[in-house]
């Protein structure tokens, strides 16, 4: 029974909401490893793509409220991720600043992602995933405007 108008764009959500699962519950396992939650995850994304933000700015990028954000920076400053430091251009306001753990832990969780993706990947001769990569970014550019 078919619930949209379209069996392959069907059949292409089902798929995409399936692989989607799969990696998700891959990357929570490997930030288990790592005992960071996804949230402190998409937190040291934000801070190392982004550079030193406010917990306003942070929390904005998160689509949390700042006193979510506020606990979540308390937790990962307990575990040496970052830091809070005063902005030398005005003492009242605090920046967030990803340690060397942070960088570090970032970095072997994405090595981690990209194993397990490499793993998935492995019958795929080089063209196909090249191919696959061209309609991964066709999707993303279609969508990357609502970020």
């Amino acid at each position: 029974m078919s619930i949209y108008d379209d069996t392959l764009i069907e059949n292409i959500e089902v798929l995409l909401r399936r692989v989607c699962f799969i990696i998700k519950k891959e990357g929570r396992r490997i930030l288990d490893d790592y005992n960071i939650t996804p949230a402190q995850f998409d937190a040291l994304q934000y801070l190392i793509c982004n550079g030193e933000l406010t917990i306003s700015e942070l929390s904005s990028k998160l689509y949390q409220v700042p006193s979510t954000t506020t606990d979540l920076i308390d937790r990962m400053e307990k575990n040496l991720l970052v830091e809070r430091i005063k902005d030398p251009r005005d003492r009242r306001i605090v920046r967030i600043k990803v340690l060397d753990k942070g960088h570090k832990v970032l970095e072997n969780v994405l090595i981690e992602r990209c194993k397990f993706l490499d793993n998935s990947l492995k019958g795929v001769c080089d063209e196909d995933k090249l191919e696959f990569t061209k309609y991964l970014k066709v999707l993303f550019d279609a969508n990357n405007s609502q970020e």
